[in-house]
Formats: structure tokens, sequence, C-alpha cells
């Protein structure tokens, strides 16, 4: 097999991510050379690649699916939302600007020509490319600038898979109205559907899907049902819902659960952070707007920010921050996570970022923050020296990655972690915070901040020992490649990888 498919998306969050992480998977364990790729991307979840750079997480994913390390390749285009209105703008893993909707108009033919770079060396080394688009195809307000959907198809001439989600109501009629809004050209690559997320006896949408046939000319290649045990590397901020849990609880081992309040910013990054504990059992994660939610909490969890100083605002404006320092006034247990731990500083000088000068942080850590040029980017190995290692004495072992432009300009506090020999991060009583992301994916290091947690509780939890966040992660990668397998049709889907779009699809005209 040899070729490229891109998957389109009727919405956001309508399962493309991972439909193609599903696919990339299935086709590497046929032993097929396979690479994901998604031009553009819109997301403020993001890693640090082997190359120094940065890309969203869900290509990671994609990427580790096929058995393939994080590459700048595979998101040569991300846009970080900082505000409703302005994104930072990182091509080729660099932040290179900071754009609004108009201004990004002059860097087009630039990002056009990188991302057709990009795919074309993907496609030489690699027998099949599965590409993601952004968003929907049906923005047709933006299709003069779109490098991602109908504009990468038509430049690479991709067959293209639209994927709806039937959990949203009213599939049929995105599936149909996405492709008649698209102008002529672009419907001819359009070469069928998936329905995601179906619930139910699917003889009762049968008579839909033929009539859809019917009407569009294109057939339905399969409808894979709805899994609940999905759930790590949420790609979109609508995974990350005020008052929705994360993950799927399991019973305590002990006496007691553990509760974390997870506090949803309007700027969140990096939001599986938390992830890591909601794999735990006796572990209970939910996302929090409210400043009650966090009385009752064991823990409270402050995650990373794309914009750490208006975020900070939004913490005070709803009584978020009073919250916070009254709870750490009566020792309840507190974690940053990069923005987070911005936050739970004294002073934050931010001249780069939001531009603000020198704010007051939460006051919480003996802490100061600067923020500079250039952003940091890499990937951290070390320790921390706090928890006791029962096979060394270097302390537990930690891992992880850090993007952020903001520096620790002073400190009063002990350091939590050891990085490549350097003190990073900070511990006051029951308050943690540290730049590195991921870190609670190091089973070892989770387990003893767990501990830690339940000790300044005086809660009965125990710690399971045979939690792998990795070995979860591998299982949910063959989880979607088995539905794959299971409910698409795959001799259809391998004539389109291999022969691309068929030329006998008709042309809607509904509307015109």
């Amino acid at each position: 097999m040899k070729g490229a498919l891109l998957i389109a998306g009727t919405t956001s969050d309508a399962g493309k991510s991972a439909v193609v992480a599903g696919l990339c998977r299935m086709l590497a364990r046929r032993g097929v050379k396979v690479a994901p790729f998604k031009a553009q991307n819109m997301s403020n979840n993001s890693v640090v690649t082997l190359d120094g750079g940065e890309i969203g997480r869900a290509q990671a994913l994609q990427a580790r699916a096929c058995g393939l390390e994080p590459s700048v390749r595979f998101n040569p285009v991300l846009l970080k939302p900082g505000s409703d209105r302005r994104s930072q703008l990182v091509v080729r893993g660099k932040a290179i600007d900071t754009v609004g909707a108009k201004d990004y108009f002059r860097h087009r033919t630039e990002l056009r020509a990188i991302v057709a770079e990009e795919l074309a060396s993907l496609r030489a080394e690699f027998d099949v490319v599965i590409c993601e688009g952004a968003g929907s195809p049906a923005e047709i307000n933006l299709r003069a600038t779109d490098l991602a959907n109908m504009g990468l198809a038509r430049a690479a001439d991709l067959p293209v898979l639209l994927v709806g989600d039937i959990d949203r109501g009213g599939v049929l009629a995105h599936l149909f109205g996405t492709v008649a809004i698209l102008e002529p050209e672009d419907q001819q690559l359009i070469s069928g559907f998936i329905i995601n997320k179906f619930r139910g006896d699917v003889d009762l949408l049968r008579p839909g899907l033929d009539q859809l046939t019917e009407l569009t000319g294109r057939p339905t290649l399969g409808v894979i049902p709805f899994a609940e045990d999905l759930w790590i590397d949420a790609e979109d901020s609508l995974g990350t819902i005020a008052d929705a849990p994360v993950g799927r609880s399991r019973p305590p081992l002990g006496k007691d659960w553990l509760t974390a309040a997870a506090i949803r910013l309007p700027r969140i990054s990096n939001s599986t952070d938390v992830e890591a504990l909601a794999c735990e059992p006796g572990v209970s994660v939910r996302w929090v707007t409210d400043p009650s939610r966090l009385a009752g909490a064991d823990l409270v969890v402050l995650p990373g920010s794309k914009s750490t100083v208006s975020d900070l605002e939004w913490l005070r404006h709803t009584g978020i921050a009073a919250a916070l320092q009254s709870r750490a006034a009566t020792g309840g247990p507190i974690l940053g996570i990069c923005g987070g731990y911005q936050m739970l500083a004294r002073t934050i000088d931010d001249r780069v970022e939001s531009t603000a000068g020198t704010v007051d942080g939460l006051g919480l850590l003996d802490l100061e923050i600067e923020f500079a040029d250039p952003k940091i980017l890499r990937r951290s190995t070390g320790h921390a020296p706090g928890y006791l290692d029962p096979v060394g004495s270097a302390g537990i072992p930690v891992h992880g990655y850090e993007i952020h432009h903001g520096r620790v300009r002073s400190t009063g506090d002990r350091p939590w972690l050891l990085l490549d020999g350097e003190p990073e991060g900070s511990v006051r009583g029951a308050i943690w915070g540290t730049h590195l992301h991921g870190a609670l994916e190091s089973d070892a290091f989770r387990r003893a901040f767990l501990r830690d947690v339940a000790t300044h509780v005086k809660a009965d939890f125990v710690v399971a020992e045979d939690v792998s966040v990795d070995q979860i992660r591998t299982t949910q990668l063959d989880l979607l490649a088995d539905l794959m397998e299971k409910y698409l049709d795959l001799p259809t889907l391998e004539r389109l990888i291999a022969g691309g779009a068929p030329t006998n699809l008709p042309t809607l005209t509904v509307g015109r």
C-alpha cells in the first residue's frame, strides 16, 4: 500500500484525532510504514519533540501509534490561542509571531509552501500518511487561507473521509450539509463518511445511512461505537468542561478516596497533565470553575496557561484566588504546573506574553517569575530528592517536558525536583509547583506525590503499585485500532489510500 488520506470532521471534537490515531495504529500493526500529519493545529495542548520544537499533543500520540518519536514534521504549523483574538504562531516547532485573524494572511504563502514541503517529504519516506483536518471544512469563510482541510486536499490530491459525532445529534444533516456547502472542486474529494460515538442498535440507523448515500453518492465506511475507556490525551478544549470528571474513576484500595479539583482556566494549556492522576484507583479528578468546589477537595491543581497574567486576573475575578489563599492558610494541598506554578509566586514580571509588566501573584510561594525570550522548550529527566527511592539513593525518578517563557528570578523555597542536575520547582508545606509538564506520568513519582497528599489530609488512601500511564496509553491506542479493524470498511479504505478519490462523485447543488 502506498498513498495518503485526509480525515476531516463536521465539527471540532468530532473524533478526527482518534480516528487518525486508530488508523495509524492499525496500519503499523500490519507492518505498514505509516506517519501522521496535521498541517495546521490550533491547540494549547502541546509537547516538546526530540528535534527541540513543539507540536500538538494529538500528533505526538498519533506518532506513538505509528511507533515513531514526535517530530515537528508531523505538525508544521501550530496556533496557540492567548486570547479570543490573537494566537502565538509556531512554525516547524518554533514561535515566530503573535497573530490575529487578519494579519495571519501575510503568512499564508510561506505557510502553504512549508506545509506542502513537509507533506511531500513524509509521502516520499513513508508508505502511508494519514492526515488530520482542523475544525471543519465547512468553514467556508476561512477557505482562502485553509491549510489543513480542503486547501490541503486539493493541493495534494487527497481523498477525504468526513467524520461526524452522532452523540451531538443531527449527524446526518452535518454530513450532508458539510458536503453541500463546499465548492464543486472540493466536493469531488469527499469520498465517504464515518459515524463516530454511536450508541444503540445500528439497524435503526441504517435506513438513514442508505438515504445519505442516495442523496450524496457517497458511502458510509463505518459506524464506530461509543467507547467509554477512551479518554487519555484529550486534544480539544471541549474535553475540559467545568464540573465534568476526568477519566473513569475506579474504587479506592484503602478506605478513603482522594479528590482533586483541577481549575479550568480560560486559557488552559496542557490540560492533559491531570489525566495521570485520574488513572489511579481511588482518585477522583474533576474540572472546576467555582470557588466553592475547592473546599471539599483533598488536592487543588492549578494547571498550565497560555495567558498566565490574564488567567491570574480571572482567578481573582471569580473568587478562586481568595479560595486558594484561604486553603493555603489552613494547609490544604495545592499543586501548580507551569503557568499555574507561576501564579503561585509573589510577583510576575511579564513584558513578553501580556506586556503587563510587574504584577502581584498569589503569594503562596516565595518566588519571583520573570518572562523572557526565547521560549524554553526542552525534555528533561531527573529525580525528586524529597521522595526516597527504594532502589536507589538519588530520589524517585521523574521525566517530562517544559514549554514556557517564565524564568525563576529568585526563590526562597526548597526545590521540588532536580532536572538534568539543576534545581527545579518549589515546595512549601503542602504547596508544590513545577514548570515540568508530564511529571505525573512518571509512575513512581506520582505514587510518592499521592502518598504525600494523603498524609497532609490524613486520608486512609492506598496507592496502587501496578498502574502504568504508559501502558494505559498503549492499551487505548490498541483499542482504537481494534475499533477501526472491526467497524470500518477496510477494503474501500485501502482503495482510497492507494488510488485516491473516485472520479464519478456527484456534485450537490442544494442551496446554490
